[in-house]
């Protein structure tokens, strides 16, 4: 059996490969009542993990990753053996809190099982579409959006060509803004918005004047901004809001590398406009909508079987490759959620 564990890493700098190694161990697969034993098939690679590289994540819903430790983050595998009443060989299960191991045993209460009908049989879209970021970005639109049908919304979403932002630029549309543009690092990604994904416009901000480009395809300024990057390109944008505008904070990934506090603060012209344009911006934490997790994975799931969401994935294969995916990620390598699969 195999694990990935962390290394060191300074608080203020980029998490690379080699801050992770993969170590082979004996795990027992005697069973004490209530736990299963299980086989990994897809773990994820999410940007709220850079935080847990650090001794103080910002937030106490998150726990530092342990150095020399097993790390943990979103999973999906199969039961191997059970001495769980509710789990039986060959369920599909999830956690959130899934050790980067080729197999492990688990305590049955930290599992969730799962129907794999809801994704039609990619399983790894409960990493994603069907999964936490998906439910992110329904319900940070839903909750802190303020979108409803026809009132002709223009909403734009930095980080679009990522997991959440892939799928908040699709959800903005299906919820009734009339305008979704996005932000994201390549004229490659740009296209895949606009022509795979039904963006109306997208903006590669390493290209040009990017307040010009906002213009451009903003001409009635911005309404709604799913913001995952924070930074100047989150400054440019908050310049183009509307008089009562929402900013729905879900992340900073431009920040992370940095030793801020979360969320960063934002400079004095910045705050001004918040201000003066009465712009509510407040932090979205998907953990505080639990009870209403279970209805939006259904909608999500009815989307994705209509073809009404696309699902873009970038793969990595194998467990020794976890360091280098996560990398990837950081560094905009992906297209879509960026998974790693672990076994068949």
């Amino acid at each position: 059996d195999a694990s990935v564990t962390r290394g060191s890493l300074q608080s203020n700098g980029e998490a690379v490969p080699e801050n992770f190694r993969v170590e082979d161990f004996n795990l027992s697969t005697e069973l004490e009542p209530g736990q299963v034993y299980v086989r990994t098939l897809y773990l994820s690679v999410d940007p709220y993990m850079r935080c847990r590289m650090n001794e103080d994540t910002g937030t106490d819903y998150l726990l530092p990753w342990q150095l020399s430790e097993c790390v943990d983050g979103g999973g999906v595998g199969v039961v191997e053996s059970s001495r769980h009443d509710s789990f039986s060989k060959g369920d599909t299960v999830t956690s959130f809190n899934w050790r980067w191991q080729t197999y492990d045993v688990l305590d049955g209460s930290k599992l969730q099982k799962l129907d794999p009908q809801l994704v039609n049989g990619h399983l790894s879209y409960f990493l994603g579409a069907v999964g936490m970021p998906g439910l992110t970005a329904l319900l940070g639109i839903r909750e802190d959006g303020h979108v409803t049908p026809g009132s002709n919304l223009t909403m734009v979403v930095s980080g679009a060509a990522g997991a959440c932002g892939s799928f908040a630029g699709q959800i903005g549309r299906l919820e009734g803004c009339s305008r979704v543009v996005g932000i994201c690092g390549s004229d490659q990604k740009c296209q895949v918005l606009v022509s795979e994904l039904g963006f109306s416009g997208a903006v590669n901000y390493r290209c040009g004047d990017l307040t010009a480009a906002l213009k451009k395809h903003c001409p009635r300024g911005v309404d709604v901004y799913f913001d995952n990057v924070g930074g100047s390109i989150s400054d440019a944008v908050i310049a183009q809001m509307n008089q009562g505008g929402h900013v729905i904070l879900c992340g900073q990934i431009s920040q992370y590398n940095k030793d801020v506090p979360y969320p960063p603060p934002v400079p004095p012209e910045t705050q001004e406009v918040l201000r003066s344009k009465n712009i509510i911006r407040e932090r979205f934490t998907v953990l505080n909508y639990m009870d209403k997790y279970e209805a939006g994975l259904l909608q999500l799931s009815q989307w994705v079987k209509a073809g009404q969401i696309k699902v873009l994935e970038t793969v990595a294969n194998g467990i020794e490759n976890m360091g280098v995916a996560f990398h990837s990620m950081m560094t905009g390598g992906n297209i879509g959620k960026q998974i790693v699969k672990i076994s068949d």
